[in-house]
């Protein structure tokens, strides 16, 4: 396996324990599972294309193939796992992660599975992509002090940094779930989804169409955005995109609800940002705990309640959102179980 779906297969095993089930549980069950990647076996693939050029096609590894195209993360989840539903990959870049929640929520909306296992997953800190990041000006240049080079909404912040991993959550009926005692984390109110039609890399300025998805998002759940406590902000550490994203915020939700985002801490995991950003969310709802934001020393956002230390309380309602190069809006609406 190409280390993105070895990372996603961890994350799916990991999620399937915490939910207090075994494989051999699942067996029976009507089972989805939907993940997002953005690059997939890019680090198989960079190493291939080397030895052809340097040894000859016939050192090429024949399972080249098999590693590095982008549903074999959801493939090897299911040969691991033993389960036979829909398996769907899905690419929105940088959103992708968050994209396939919503998908799977709906999946299981529509009556046809039991269970879904949904995230994202990315391994993609290779020199060739490293590179082209960098090429693109999109990367940090505080080589100096690269554990304070993500800097979400800070004032210094000069681009983002890479980071890998998978992020995998079990979504579960409430009534089946309560029926086996499970402890569940959050519920899915609702999510939505738009594009920019913009520019290839560049939000669009005035954030139409993200705050378009924020507000229909909202509406879906049937809430109202001053019922909300927190948004995990997608927030790269990249200035225009901060700047964009903080503006959307403060127009939506003049309440000021509690704001953190994650990437300070993980660096930027592309399409599995959205879905570790939902479990972190999650998690803030769960443990009545809003996490702080990473090397935010100058925050560059007044109009938003930026969390600097952990900040304690209940959660009742939290968004998370997601964007993605190709102008890409994914947001989700999690509520207290």
């Amino acid at each position: 396996m190409d280390r993105f779906a070895q990372l996603a297969v961890w994350a799916a095993r990991q999620a399937v324990q915490d939910a207090g089930l075994a494989a051999a549980d699942l067996r029976g069950l009507r089972v989805a599972v939907v993940l997002g990647t953005g690059f997939a076996g890019t680090t198989t693939w960079e190493r291939q294309v080397l030895r052809l050029h340097r040894q000859g096609p016939a050192h090429v590894a024949p399972l080249t193939v098999p590693s590095t195209i982008p549903n074999m993360s959801v493939a090897q989840i299911c040969l691991d796992l033993g389960l036979h539903g829909t398996s769907l990959t899905v690419s929105t870049a940088c959103a992708s992660g968050t994209t396939a929640i919503a998908v799977a929520t709906d999946l299981l909306a529509s009556g046809q599975y039991d269970l879904a296992l949904a995230g994202g997953t990315e391994a993609a800190v290779t020199p060739t992509t490293v590179s082209a990041f960098h090429r693109l000006g999109a990367l940090s240049t505080r080589h100096s002090d690269p554990h304070l080079a993500s800097r979400p909404f800070d004032l210094h912040r000069d681009g983002f940094v890479m980071g890998e991993g998978a992020g995998v959550l079990l979504l579960e009926k409430d009534t089946d779930a309560r029926a086996r005692r499970a402890r569940p984390y959050a519920r899915v109110l609702a999510h939505a989804s738009s594009t920019d039609a913009h520019h290839l890399t560049t939000p669009d300025p005035a954030g139409t169409q993200a705050e378009l998805a924020l507000r229909t998002a909202l509406r879906n759940a049937g809430i109202h955005p001053h019922d909300v406590a927190h948004v995990n902000a997608h927030a790269t550490s990249t200035p225009h995109g901060d700047r964009t994203e903080a503006a959307t915020i403060a127009r939506v939700f003049p309440h000021h609800p509690a704001v953190t985002a994650v990437k300070g801490t993980t660096g930027h995991l592309l399409a599995a940002a959205g879905a570790v950003e939902a479990a972190v969310t999650a998690l803030s709802i769960k443990e009545r705990t809003v996490p702080p934001i990473a090397n935010l020393d100058t925050p560059d956002a007044p109009d938003l309640d930026l969390v600097t230390t952990a900040r304690p309380g209940r959660v009742p309602l939290a968004v998370t959102q997601s964007f993605g190069f190709g102008g890409h809006n994914a947001v989700l609406v999690l509520a207290e179980p």
